[in-house]
């Protein structure tokens, strides 16, 4: 039976709380909205939450062009952005966001966005015992054709292990995959194994710089290991064009979180045209963290908990 309740969350105030007894999802709607805590119930957070606003831009022209006071801060837990990044991305979402209880879940309405005319809007659903549905959509709202993707982040607690598969794909005398890095990025980092089937990155809370990669993913899927349980990200792969030279799967870390990311295809949208991107999340309880570069390890542990 999903219970769904409106609660005072801390740090984050009002919220609504969607809960089946056995998994649990929370979302903020003084601000945002972030999905600010998803986990089992009774246990661990995955998500980050920045309660002391360690993450945060604020840039002259960001103040100017939304109209507002505040720079952006990314509060953390799971969040709808528009890619590629640029200023518009980071939008200040501080206004208050309706809901709507939908058939197992929510419907999170921010207001249209200022400036960018873009509208937000997010289904959160649970749909099994220890599964989620997300369903994004960015709406254009304003007078003339726009171009951008939608950008679903996790932002995922500290010390955990991501795993992120390598396409495998036979494309004769072609490339088979296609990896972005950003201008921080040291291939030699010690947070990162480069392997044969899978790339791993370990969220380290003493690493002094950030880490960034992206990946044109066949598999649709990533993992990320910590407090003992497994969160497994799944998203379609199907578009023809993504943003960022063709990423359709991207990972952030630095001292504080590790975001797993995915990414819908990048076009142009209509006045009134809506772009969507669905997510699916497990949540595995009871798992051990396996090796970072012990690949039959790994393959052992993905045989189980992946589809």
């Amino acid at each position: 039976m999903i219970k769904i309740n409106e609660i005072n969350y801390p740090n984050f105030g009002k919220c609504v709380e969607v809960s089946n007894g056995t998994i649990e999802f929370v979302a903020t709607l003084d601000i945002g909205p972030r999905i600010i805590r998803f986990g089992f119930v009774g246990g661990e957070n995955e998500f980050y939450e920045d309660v002391n606003q360690a993450v945060t831009l604020d840039r002259p022209e960001l103040r100017e062009k939304f109209a507002s006071d505040k720079g952006w801060w990314i509060m953390g837990g799971h969040r709808l952005w528009n890619s590629p990044e640029a200023l518009r991305t980071y939008y200040p979402d501080y206004d208050p966001v309706k809901y709507e209880e939908i058939s197992n879940g929510v419907r999170l309405t921010p207001p249209p966005q200022k400036w960018t005319n873009l509208q937000n809007q997010m289904d959160v659903i649970i749909t099994g015992d220890n599964s989620v549905e997300v369903i994004h959509r960015i709406t254009n709202v304003g007078a003339y054709p726009t171009e951008f993707a939608v950008w679903a982040l996790s932002v995922m607690a500290p010390g955990g292990l991501e795993v992120v598969p390598v396409p495998k794909y036979d494309s004769g005398f072609l490339g088979n995959c296609w990896l972005g890095l950003w201008p921080y990025t040291k291939m030699n980092d010690d947070r990162v194994y480069w392997g044969d089937k899978y790339i791993t990155v370990k969220q380290d809370p003493n690493a002094d710089c950030a880490f960034k990669f992206g990946i044109s993913s066949e598999h649709g899927w990533a993992a990320y290991f910590n407090h003992g349980n497994v969160f497994v990200k799944y998203f379609d792969t199907n578009g023809k064009n993504y943003p960022d030279n063709g990423m359709n799967y991207e990972t952030y870390t630095n001292p504080h979180f590790l975001e797993v990311e995915s990414l819908g295809e990048l076009k142009s949208f209509e006045p009134g045209e809506t772009a969507e991107h669905t997510e699916t999340w497990q949540l595995f309880k009871d798992v051990p963290r396996p090796s970072n570069n012990n690949e039959t390890e790994l393959a052992e542990v993905v045989k189980k908990y992946v589809k």
